[in-house]
């Protein structure tokens, strides 16, 4: 952490944040600080196979993650303490990592452990900086905080049942505070995702409740027949909901975001989809998962600047090649520009779930700047989404099942995330 900008924060937040304080991540910053305080995901376990190192920007910070001849993740600093080559290019060594420079090598402590041309004379006095690291339904979590983690967080309802677990990701270049309000406000629904028109049509701000909860908040829609749309957000990054349908078999699925910033201007909506369903349907599922990660070549981020820059309109692109629902929300989001200017906002009744969450974040921020106690935010595991009456059986979770990981994230997406998170740290 950089002690010079956490001090610096704490005097200016004394009484009011600023919108700044709020969405910028980086290294010292407050949101930053904060948002470190937790266990966040920041890879897909499939990217990285045994003896692997890859580069990694997240929150505008450099690591190394790298997987140990054993298969267990490792994140480290960036760069040698030697001479500052990067250390993804070294060599992986058992568990430990190997500069390509000089040879230095660092156990996953951080602690060095030989140096070639000194013969290791000062080895003991060199440390570099590493995290504690959790591989966990299909992602790569990481504390990157100060001190010891808090618990680690579970959710026995994605892990213990029979089924398919969907692992997912998506990179969009604008603030991660953007996406997080974006599913605080389901009154786009209807307007933005042309498809979910016939389950949502348009939502009247007076049918929308938020209320704070023990995670976060429970956000809800409910229609005239008096069925509802339940969204559970926890803090300060994660939602469970239902979304959308994506394949005839499945109908709606549980679902849980994070989104995690990558720099300022850009983040990563990492994804897990529980699909209860076995046999046969479960093949045909996977199987068609598989053909459309290579269906799908347009970037839908290329694709979003090419429509804001007027140069094509959405109706005339290729559903088949480009993720559709993305792309929507990528013109919705990015179009705000990069980090929105929220000083040219006028809200409504519609708007009552953004409202609440900034409420939250806000009360929560000021108190963790000030180094006062803020809540501990927990989730009940009664504290689910729900969708139209369809709710998950509280029964419904067996501690002996274990789903079947498939990574349904298409190629080109993969692509685009590894440029992303391997970005130079300027």
């Amino acid at each position: 952490m950089n002690d010079v900008g956490a001090v610096a924060s704490k005097a200016h937040v004394s009484s009011e944040l600023t919108y700044d304080e709020i969405v910028r991540s980086g290294p010292g910053t407050l949101c930053g600080r904060y948002l470190r305080s937790v266990w966040q995901p920041v890879y897909h376990s499939a990217d990285i196979l045994p003896g692997q190192a890859k580069p990694l920007r997240i929150m505008g910070e450099g690591f190394t993650v790298y997987r140990g001849s054993s298969g267990t993740p490792h994140l480290v600093a960036r760069v040698c303490p030697h001479r500052g080559l990067q250390l993804s290019a070294g060599f992986v060594e058992g568990d430990a990592i190997r500069c390509f420079y000089h040879g230095w090598k660092f156990e996953s402590s951080g602690q060095c452990v030989e140096q070639p041309a000194e013969e290791s004379r000062f080895a003991a006095k060199i440390c570099i900086k590493s995290y504690p690291v959790r591989e966990y339904i299909g992602l790569i979590f990481a504390y990157l905080g100060e001190g010891d983690p808090p618990e680690f967080p579970r959710y026995p309802e994605f892990e213990n049942f029979e089924g398919l677990l969907e692992v997912d990701s998506y990179l969009r270049e604008c603030n991660f505070f953007q996406n997080l309000e974006n599913a605080l406000d389901q009154s786009h629904i209807g307007f933005v995702h042309g498809s979910g028109a016939a389950s949502f049509g348009t939502v009247l701000g007076k049918s929308l409740k938020a209320e704070e909860s023990d995670w976060g908040l429970t956000y809800s829609y409910t229609r005239d027949d008096g069925e509802s749309f339940v969204l559970q957000f926890g803090m300060p990054n994660i939602a469970n909901l239902a979304t959308l349908p994506t394949d005839p078999e499945i109908g709606f699925q549980e679902s849980l975001h994070w989104w995690i910033p990558v720099d300022d201007e850009s983040h990563v909506q990492f994804s897990i989809h529980r699909v209860p369903i076995t046999g046969d349907a479960a093949k045909r599922i996977a199987d068609r998962r598989a053909a459309r990660r290579s269906e799908i070549d347009l970037p839908h981020q290329q694709v979003a600047d090419d429509i804001l820059r007027g140069r094509i309109n959405i109706a005339e692109v290729d559903v088949k090649r480009c993720d559709i629902v993305r792309l929507q929300d990528d013109v919705a989001q990015i179009g705000q520009k990069r980090i929105a200017d929220r000083s040219l906002e006028h809200r409504g009744v519609g708007d009552v779930g953004l409202v609440a969450g900034r409420r939250i974040w806000r009360r929560d921020l000021l108190a963790f700047a000030q180094g006062k106690p803020h809540k501990q935010w927990n989730r009940p595991a009664s504290l689910r989404a729900s969708v139209w009456g369809m709710n998950p059986a509280p029964g419904e979770n067996d501690a002996h099942a274990k789903p079947v990981i498939i990574d349904m994230r298409p190629y080109i997406e993969v692509k685009m995330q590894m440029e992303a998170f391997g970005a130079p740290i300027l």
